[in-house]
């Protein structure tokens, strides 16, 4: 795509986790808008792929090297971020890690680093950048959750838990900017199964279980949307200002279950991970 977008044409978007997956096609479906990037991941050689891709497609990028667990750090970016644009619209806090494992047999450092993540680093990067996002007159935060951050999901507590607190803490958000007035639409993302390398990246201690075929079972589950329709999905919804983007008929459909029979969803939940999970 390369067809030059007046919504996000000259919008300063910064996205973490942008070295593959969704972040990846978030950056590139952005800068074939005329969107100029701030990019950074953990990871610096897929975070230079995705710059090269980007910059292919005529944008202005800069990447970094972030770990958003480190608050210090996420507020240098921003700063350095406003040094080098002036401003920030739009903030893609993606970046995200998963555990599978059983409570009673997970360590609390699982828990952690979960936590650390998927919801201490969506915060560090909100509080970050929500004053530029305030100064620009024009900002935009988008939060990922998750499938589960709808509904539980066994074996996944960490990342439910985490995912649930992103979708409070966002939700929570739009309503404060709501309330004060502030020029800053708020999206929380609700993805379902999504092919991207999380699985396979993800810390793992299930009782009897092999990780090769529980990184594959799970992966099984991750296939009915593409990252590419995922970021479509995502910045279709930034567009139109929407509150809440689920992304894949997965999604959408325990979004409605989960409001009209919750307890239907847990045991099709209990199911899911007896049979097709290893």
């Amino acid at each position: 795509m390369n067809n030059k977008d007046s919504y996000f044409e000259n919008k300063v978007c910064v996205i973490t986790g942008a070295g593959g997956g969704i972040g990846r096609e978030l950056a590139t479906n952005l800068a074939g808008r005329g969107a100029k990037l701030a990019l950074s991941d953990i990871e610096p050689e897929e975070l230079a792929e995705t710059a090269r891709q980007c910059e292919r497609r005529g944008a202005e990028v800069t990447v970094d090297r972030l770990n958003v667990v480190e608050r210090a750090d996420v507020q240098r970016y921003a700063d350095e971020v406003k040094a080098r644009y002036g401003t920030a619209h739009q903030i893609y806090n993606i970046a995200g890690v998963a555990h599978h494992g059983e409570v009673i047999r997970s360590e609390f450092k699982h828990f952690e680093r979960t936590m650390d993540v998927d919801f201490w680093g969506v915060l560090n990067g909100t509080k970050a950048f929500l004053p530029l996002c305030i100064e620009s007159g024009a900002g935009h935060i988008v939060n990922m959750s998750s499938i589960f951050g709808l509904s539980p999901c066994p074996n996944l507590s960490a990342y439910v838990a985490a995912k649930f607190a992103v979708r409070g803490f966002t939700e929570s958000l739009r309503v404060e900017m709501l309330v004060a007035r502030y020029p800053v639409k708020v999206t929380v993302v609700h993805p379902g199964g999504v092919q991207t390398p999380i699985a396979s990246r993800s810390t793992t201690y299930v009782e009897g279980a092999d990780r090769e075929k529980l990184i594959a079972g799970f992966d099984r589950l991750m296939t009915p949307t593409t990252p590419e329709a995922a970021a479509q999905k995502i910045i279709e919804g930034v567009r139109k200002g929407r509150p809440r983007v689920v992304v894949g008929w997965d999604a959408r459909a325990v979004d409605v279950l989960t409001r009209v029979a919750p307890l239907t969803v847990q045991r099709a939940a209990s199911i899911v991970a007896r049979y097709v999970l290893p």
